[in-house]
């Protein structure tokens, strides 16, 4: 997948300018993809240049003008195929799971001081995860369409942040620490 893809499916959500885009990115699509303000304007300048998206120039009282983008036909056409292209396995990178096989090998204390906060850390994400399904799908039964496929990608979520806290909690206890 490339950062185009992930920015589509934004814009298809709703048209931004490249700050309200980069923000919304930040709370929804940049828990699974990483992408920085600068790294989103300038795919965003590739993709208005590539015909992928039409801006329309907006004024505001007192601050510059903004660029609403949007996917234009030719935009919505690569989407469409790249959401209709077969799906590859995910691999399952890790620097986690490669230093906790190493661990023997150097500073274990350290390696399980570190693995304890990894682990605060993805509980703190599920908890806001929590949260926004709370907040935002209070009653997932009723969802089609565009709002189920976002609860569902959100569980994708709670599940994963799940299993991180299980891991680690396992790991941590076989090495005789408390989970914090």
């Amino acid at each position: 997948m490339a950062l185009e893809h992930a920015l589509l499916v934004a814009l298809s959500e709703k048209p931004g300018s490249g700050l309200e885009l980069a923000r919304r990115f930040e709370r929804t699509l940049g828990f699974f993809w990483q992408a920085s303000h600068q790294q989103i304007y300038r795919v965003l300048a590739r993709m208005e240049a590539d015909g992928w998206v039409e801006v329309e120039t907006v004024a505001q009282e007192g601050r510059p003008d903004k660029r609403v983008h949007t996917p234009s036909a030719t935009g919505r056409a690569v989407l469409r195929e790249w959401l209709a292209a077969p799906m590859t396995l995910e691999e399952f990178r890790s620097e986690t799971a490669v230093k906790l096989r190493g661990a023997s090998y150097g500073d274990r204390a350290a390696v399980l001081r570190n693995l304890a906060q990894a682990r605060a850390d993805h509980a703190t994400r599920l908890t806001h995860y929590e949260q926004l399904e709370r907040e935002q799908f209070p009653d997932p039964a009723g969802l089609t369409g565009a709002a189920l496929d976002r609860w569902l990608v959100l569980r994708g979520g709670v599940r994963l942040e799940q299993f991180w806290i299980d891991w680690t909690t396992d790991y941590l206890k076989a090495h005789g620490e408390a989970p914090r």
